[in-house]
């Protein structure tokens, strides 16, 4: 122990699951964060005397969770205090129409049936086959992959597997293969959704993230006390392994001698030797030099990739009226392209955004009957670096979208007390180098997913986390992108000193 251990920079999901599973196999951890506290963009905010979840809002893949859970010698249902919810989503467009997709799929078909059809809900049917097979097909030779290649990919898949997505066309956009599946066009945009949820446009992403679909047909949690209770449980995990957190101090360089990372330096002229350094934040600000020069910014592949979305949301503590919510709800617009549009090609603010609305008190008990607590999100480019966003198109974005709510039917009471709003040159400032880009890179092209960095940098000793980096945004995602990076870093200390193999629990070995 009176070795250097290992520094994580930020203690968003990443980094959490990196220091508890390194700190459970008995490796010293030194965990730094400029924040106050856990969870990185999975933040809460105070508003009007409520603490209101600020960032992801979605609990899914639990197994990601029971087997990390399982590998620091515990549980998910001993340490936190989930509960499934029977709604997945409620989806309303400007012409009354409402359709709820259910956790009971039966419930989910005969849903569709009333809403579109019994032909369209036989497509449906057809739809959800095909995105479990794509889910089956690409879960273990991508997802828990820890270095995917197109060649291992494919070598891994073996004829069945490659039949399957070929089976889906050369490779077509998620928008495209949604028209093969679907006539009526508000089931396209409903599915069409998730590629946002990898901060991207459905015009673009490839036709395989339907697979997220499926994700959410296997099960959509609530956790008790919000997002942000699950950071602070694999916080408090980690600090009775032995994790040191050092909130409220930055990093300001990664120091590397004879070739490798050794360290860091931070703010205050402080230096923390370390065996190894995990890196968890957006690989931009290592392109971008911020955290050191020299080779610092070639430690991640490639040339910069094109941004993912933004956002502009608002933290609400406000009496709601005229349309029963539930826990997730997304109110389309008409003209669903012309979000895309906007943001991808004529970088600005949509005029037709389209509403993401999580009322954080419904699904799991009674209508509130007073304020409740709300996020609203509105997709937004990634230009918070620039002026391109002017306060006059803020301002204006809001109006359009509060009145777009107010059309399907939800009134809220917004006063100046009682939200809060972040935009995008806030998520620039609180996530450095990114211009307020919320999932990394966009997943835009069906080899788009092979661009990103693993775990191992190009610089030894320096392992990356995050949703910028293998397997990709969202929390599980960026959960097992920790698990990788620990399991790497256990891999290097075995390969570099008299250090026995040992198997970790829940499926993460080491050499």
């Amino acid at each position: 122990m009176s070795e250097p251990g290992v520094v994580v920079v930020g203690a968003g999901m990443a980094g959490l699951v990196s220091a508890l599973l390194l700190a459970q196999r008995g490796v010293r951890v030194t965990v730094v964060d400029s924040a106050d506290n856990p969870g990185g963009k999975m933040r809460q905010l105070q508003v009007d005397g409520a603490a209101i979840d600020s960032g992801p809002t979605v609990f899914t893949m639990r197994w990601v969770f029971d087997r990390i859970f399982d590998a620091a010698g515990t549980s998910v249902a001993r340490e936190l205090n989930i509960s499934p919810l029977s709604v997945l989503a409620r989806h309303a467009w400007a012409d009354g129409s409402r359709l709820d997709l259910h956790a009971d799929p039966q419930q989910s078909i005969q849903a569709v049936a009333e809403f579109a059809g019994p032909d369209e809900a036989q497509r449906f049917e057809r739809f959800c086959q095909q995105a479990r097979l794509v889910h089956d097909t690409l879960e273990g030779p991508f997802i828990r992959s820890p270095s995917p290649t197109l060649l291992q990919m494919a070598r891994a898949l073996g004829p069945s597997g490659l039949r399957v997505l070929l089976g889906m066309g050369v490779m077509p956009s998620l928008w495209r293969s949604l028209g093969q599946h679907f006539r009526d066009p508000r089931l396209q945009q409903l599915f069409g959704r998730y590629a946002t949820y990898c901060g991207s446009s459905p015009w673009q992403a490839p036709a395989t993230l339907m697979l997220i679909a499926q994700v959410e047909m296997d099960g959509v949690w609530s956790v008790h006390g919000g997002m942000h209770a699950l950071a602070q449980c694999l916080a408090r995990l980690g600090a009775q392994r032995g994790v040191q957190f050092r909130y409220g101090e930055s990093v300001q360089t990664i120091i590397t001698s004879q070739g490798r990372a050794s360290g860091v330096q931070l703010a205050s002229g402080e230096t923390i030797a370390a065996q190894a350094v995990v890196f968890n934040g957006d690989v931009a600000a290592l392109r971008a030099g911020l955290l050191g020069g020299g080779a610092l910014p070639q430690a991640v592949t490639g040339r910069a990739p094109q941004r993912s979305l933004s956002a502009i949301t608002w933290s609400i503590n406000a009496p709601t009226s005229g349309f029963a919510l539930e826990r997730h709800n997304v109110f389309f617009q008409d003209d669903y392209a012309s979000e895309f549009t906007d943001i991808f090609d004529r970088a600005r603010l949509p005029q037709k955004p389209t509403v993401y609305v999580c009322a954080q008190d419904r699904g799991l008990a009674d209508t509130p009957m007073g304020p409740e607590r709300l996020l609203c999100l509105v997709n937004a480019p990634a230009l918070g670096d620039s002026d391109t966003i002017t306060p006059e198109a803020i301002d204006q974005c809001e109006q359009a979208s509060f009145q777009w709510l107010q059309r399907c039917g939800l009134q809220v009471s917004l006063q100046a007390r009682n939200h809060v709003r972040t935009t995008p040159a806030q998520f620039h400032q609180l996530f450095p180098a990114t211009g307020g880009a919320l999932y990394g890179q966009a997943t835009h092209g069906w080899m788009s997913a092979f661009a990103r960095s693993n775990s191992a940098s190009r610089i030894p000793g320096l392992f990356l986390a995050g949703g910028s980096v293998h397997p990709g945004p969202g929390v599980p995602m960026a959960a097992l992108s920790g698990q990788l990076a620990a399991e790497a870093v256990m891999a290097r200390r075995a390969s570099t000193k008299r250090f026995h193999p040992v198997p970790i629990s829940g499926g993460m070995s080491t050499p």
